[in-house]
């Protein structure tokens, strides 16, 4: 017997398995952006009282824009989880349909259907 959290075509049900799966997978990134966070707060210049040259100030951008970065994808990650705990995963948060099990394979904290976040992308 296999167990179905959502109901839809061959190509929207995910499977207790693929639940299972999606979940691990969320957990290893979640696990890789606290790392990472943590190497670039290790990885901060102390501050000083001189000005900073060309070099050092680049620096401190990418650190600034990688931790920005990490904490967004952190965030995504962390809202699909409590998804799954709540047993809303999978589902559009614009249309309500479910979201393509191929999808979430390639990108598990998706908030939405290809079509909306294509809809999405295009209103930006």
């Amino acid at each position: 017997m296999v167990n179905h959290q959502i109901i839809g075509d061959r190509n929207t049900i995910l499977s207790i398995d693929d639940l299972a799966a999606l979940r691990e997978n969320l957990h290893e990134q979640r696990l890789f952006r606290q790392e990472q966070l943590q190497q670039i707060a290790d990885t901060a210049a102390p501050r000083t009282d001189t000005l900073l040259d060309r070099q050092a100030a680049s620096q401190i951008e990418v650190r600034v824009k990688l931790a920005a970065s990490a904490r967004m994808v952190l965030a995504d990650v962390e809202a699909a989880l409590a998804r799954m705990d709540d047993g809303r995963y999978g589902a559009c948060h614009l249309c309500r349909q479910p979201i393509a099990r191929e999808r979430l394979m390639i990108v598990p904290q998706a908030r939405y259907c290809a079509r909306c976040q294509h809809v999405r992308e295009a209103q930006r």
